[in-house]
């Protein structure tokens, strides 16, 4: 009983600690959008989505060095269905939306352009440390080219309020801390978790497939519901846009020229179909310059659980 007070212990600092972190890394991020004159969106989709993918990042390069690369492929995958299903869902319900404006669809394209480098990746069954290199070439191209438009002034957007003081020395710190929080209540929520299922003997497959995978995709939720509650659209969208690039682009990257190569099973062309079809429907909702309704977000959670659900084989006895 001691040990599962201890892991429920863990689980609620993991909370306080992702909210804690998401409410730092969205003001240092609004304020740091204001000084350099760019867009709350653009800097949800660079600092903001690299700082929320750093647990995927830890993931893979851990599951490389232990030679368990479906671990990090699965990772990735994993976690861009959560983001557009789960996180922009609740998103959607919580009305923390950004306008369908030229920054939106062009980063929903840059969205399109990374699923489609790893739909390649996974048909042929490898990612090669020359794909790796590519990747990460025009990950790092597409922010400068972001960045390029923003300072042009070709993004017309409005900036958020922020408690936080307006100069960069405290906004960066506050992005750096809001990261460094969200990294270790990830780990905490998914310890604990993970320890507290083991109690109660639920299956290392079911444990693996949704709250390991559901932990590295926390740090987006948590950014996304503080940007809600403050309002913060921009930050919101960017954030689950910019996390998708950076997953496919920039970690499976990493991993790849990190591991000399990764391979890829053939059970993931399921998944990545999954991925194709989900992205693929925000997508074509930014592009035409629609919203998320909340009904439509409530709908996309229900349906991110009943796809995790169903890679736990909970509904074997069902069918």
């Amino acid at each position: 009983m001691d040990g599962t007070l201890v892991d429920i212990l863990f689980v609620l600092s993991g909370f306080v600690f992702l909210m804690g972190g998401g409410e730092a890394l969205v003001q240092g991020a609004t304020r740091i959008s204001q000084n350099l004159s760019v867009s709350p969106l653009v800097v949800g989709f660079t600092v903001v989505a690299v700082g929320t993918s750093l647990p995927e990042l830890a993931v893979a390069i851990e599951a490389i060095s232990n030679d368990s690369p479906d671990i990090a492929v699965g990772g990735v995958l994993g976690s861009n269905v959560a983001n557009v299903m789960l996180v922009l869902g609740a998103a959607a319900v919580m009305g923390a939306q950004s306008e369908s404006g030229e920054g939106v669809k062009r980063d929903s394209v840059a969205v399109i352009v990374a699923t489609m480098f790893m739909a390649f990746f996974v048909f042929s069954g490898e990612v090669p440390v020359a794909g790796g290199l590519v990747m990460l070439t025009c990950l790092l191209a597409y922010y400068y080219y972001t960045y390029s438009r923003a300072i042009a002034g070709d993004d017309e957007y409005d900036f958020e309020d922020s408690w936080l003081p307006s100069n960069m020395s405290v906004a960066i710190p506050a992005c750096l801390l809001g990261g460094g929080m969200i990294w270790l209540g990830a780990r905490l929520l998914v310890d604990g978790s993970t320890s507290i299922a083991e109690t109660f003997g639920v299956s290392e497959a079911v444990i693996g497939l949704t709250i390991v995978a559901l932990g590295t995709s926390l740090p987006e939720l948590a950014v996304t519901v503080i940007a809600g509650l403050r309002g913060q659209g921009g930050v919101a969208v960017g954030n689950v846009l910019g996390s998708n690039v950076m997953n496919i682009m920039g970690i499976i990257g990493i991993a790849s020229i990190f591991g000399g190569g990764i391979a890829i099973d053939s059970e993931f062309t399921r998944d990545i179909v999954v991925v194709i079809a989900t992205s693929g429907f925000v997508v074509t909702v930014f592009l035409r310059g629609k919203e998320f309704s909340k009904t439509v977000g409530s709908l996309m959670i229900l349906t991110y659980l009943s796809y995790m659900t169903y890679l736990g084989g909970l509904l074997d006895g069902l069918v």
